[in-house]
């Protein structure tokens, strides 16, 4: 007969290399990954992952489904954060969208839409009249979405995210980069939204054993 103490690291003896194996680290430094300089996150004691994108974006769209499989089953210690990327003056108009949206609380709602409106509907976004025009059939009363389209606060999330592009060292888009340390980009994944996600995995993991983003 197995004494208890004996059972349980018998037990743990046995689980540990399943558990090891669970934590191995496949993504390799400057490979699929890239170290930044380290950038404060904004909720204290949660692994964070940002992803920087453009509505615009070919690889964008074609990481959403993936990607929003990933965060609805995530970790509870992880968040998410979107930042629309800015690189050339002609992607503010889509920002301009988003950051409407989030003013307006219906991001949840309508991020989605936003991505299937530009690439399937073939809709000009960029263009006020269209973009408020799109509003107004999604169920968003047009003088709201004026008002907030048009709003100072608005204005300075804009700023907020041409700066923070430059601070992340974004060079493209779609890129993902977890606890502000770690950088995964779709040049750096082959260019597959299941790569890109399991290498997002990856650096989930490898923020847990160096929490400082050693």
């Amino acid at each position: 007969m197995v004494r208890p103490v004996s059972l349980a690291l018998l037990l743990l003896a046995c689980a540990a290399p399943q558990a090891l194996a669970q934590e191995t680290i496949r993504a390799r430094q400057n490979l699929e990954y890239r170290l930044i300089t380290p950038q404060p996150v904004e909720t204290a004691g949660k692994i964070e992952v940002i992803d920087f994108f453009w509505y615009g974006c070919p690889a964008c769209n074609a990481l959403q489904p993936a990607l929003e499989a990933w965060i609805k089953r995530k970790p509870a210690d992880v968040v998410v954060r979107r930042i629309p990327a800015i690189f050339r003056e002609s992607w503010v108009p889509h920002v301009r969208i988003y950051y409407t949206l989030e003013r307006l609380g219906e991001l949840d709602r309508l991020h989605q839409r936003v991505y299937f409106s530009y690439h399937v509907e073939e809709l000009a976004l960029s263009k006020p009249e269209v973009a408020e025009l799109w509003a107004t059939r999604n169920g968003i009363d047009r003088q709201k979405w004026l008002d907030a389209y048009n709003s100072p606060e608005v204005a300075a999330r804009i700023q907020q995210a041409r700066d923070l592009t430059t601070a992340y060292d974004v060079r493209g888009t779609p890129t993902l980069v977890v606890n502000g340390r770690y950088l995964t980009a779709w040049d750096m994944a082959d260019q597959t939204p299941v790569v890109l996600v399991a290498i997002l995995e990856d650096l989930v993991r490898l923020s847990r054993q160096k929490p400082s983003g050693g």
